[in-house]
């Protein structure tokens, strides 16, 4: 033995050592940085575009109201048709976020569509390499699944910057952002002038408790990226899923996808948040209930499920970190995180 090949066999032990053989296919990345006042954060717009500098400029001042120093990406404000730009620029801007020394989190201004047209285009390598928080629901849903199958660091399904951020979702974020907690989200009780509350209930689809790394986002954008490599894992997952805008069979179609494609199957639990407005407004209706089709799809898994959780497009909603381990209670409707999503 000679001594290059005495030093190649040496390193290859150390790595080892290190970390066994998954060290040398590429050690898992650490968690995000917590956010401090004062840091500097991306904003990019990887799907619909913002087409007045006035609506910007509210965002900006949201950003910095979090006591956050707001840099906006290169293509902030480009318009491509519907787009922010072509797939490309848009890709580039995620790319250069996640590069820049100086950025600590990364938030996405606005959902819409095309964050799924610009995943070919990421830089994986570099991404992983500088975990951040991403920030951001919806449309986004596609850029937090494709960083958690290819990079493998909790990211946030929460407000974009251009939503309201009501004292609920703030304090959801800082917490967990911020102050690196590990809290049980629970919706707030109701504040009506009833004998029985209704506002902020939940629907139990099979009781229990189990426990699992978060993964979801939105329904729509989950079921099209089904049969592509930009898919998690499943495997032993909490899922929870929200959606907006789409009528009742609709929402039974996108169940069946997941339950076809195997995804339902492989789960430990399921939380489905809000489903805003979510019927074909048609005259005297008389099919399925969104709850009643959940309830057809998610009773039998036997693993504990529910609905009613403050997630998705409504005023208010929990900050949800994708890869973090947590517990859910489908009697009492809570998701309590076992892990904090930043160091």
């Amino acid at each position: 033995m000679d001594r290059r090949d005495a030093i190649r066999l040496f390193s290859a032990a150390a790595l080892l050592s290190a970390g066994g053989p998954a060290a040398l296919a590429g050690a898992s990345p650490g968690k995000p940085a917590r956010l401090r006042p004062g840091d500097t954060v991306g904003l990019i717009e990887p799907a619909g575009f913002t087409e007045d500098r006035f609506d910007l400029a509210l965002v900006l001042e949201t950003i910095r109201a979090m006591g956050l120093v707001p840099k906006p990406a290169p293509h902030v404000l480009k318009r491509y048709g519907y787009l922010a730009g072509d797939d490309r620029e848009r890709a580039a801007d995620v790319n250069a976020m996640f590069a820049d020394p100086q950025v600590r989190a990364v938030f996405a201004v606005r959902g819409g569509w095309g964050c799924a047209r610009i995943l070919p285009y990421l830089d994986y390598a570099a991404i992983r390499a500088n975990p951040k928080l991403l920030v951001g629901f919806s449309d986004i849903t596609a850029l937090h699944l494709a960083l958690a199958a290819r990079c493998g660091f909790p990211t946030v399904h929460g407000p974009n910057a251009a939503n309201s951020w009501g004292a609920l979702s703030w304090d959801s974020f800082r917490r967990l952002a911020f102050a690196g907690e590990t809290p049980t989200y629970r919706n707030p009780a109701g504040g009506e002038d009833r004998l029985v509350q209704r506002s902020g209930r939940i629907r139990t689809f099979r009781s229990g408790k189990a426990a699992g790394k978060l993964i979801g986002g939105n329904l729509v954008t989950l079921a099209s990226l089904m049969g592509t490599p930009y898919l998690p894992d499943f495997g032993g997952a909490i899922l929870f899923l929200e959606e907006a805008g789409e009528a009742e069979y609709r929402i039974d179609r996108l169940m069946t996808q997941l339950a076809l494609g195997g995804v339902l199957g492989k789960l430990a639990g399921v939380v489905f948040g809000q489903c805003t407005a979510c019927s074909g407004g048609e005259a005297n209706y008389s099919g399925f209930t969104v709850s009643e089709v959940l309830d057809q799809h998610l009773a039998p898994l036997g693993v504990p499920a529910f609905q009613g959780a403050l997630i998705g497009h409504v005023a208010n909603q929990f900050s949800m970190p994708l890869g973090v381990r947590a517990e859910i209670d489908a009697d009492s409707g809570t998701i309590a995180l076992l892990e904090p999503a930043v160091t």
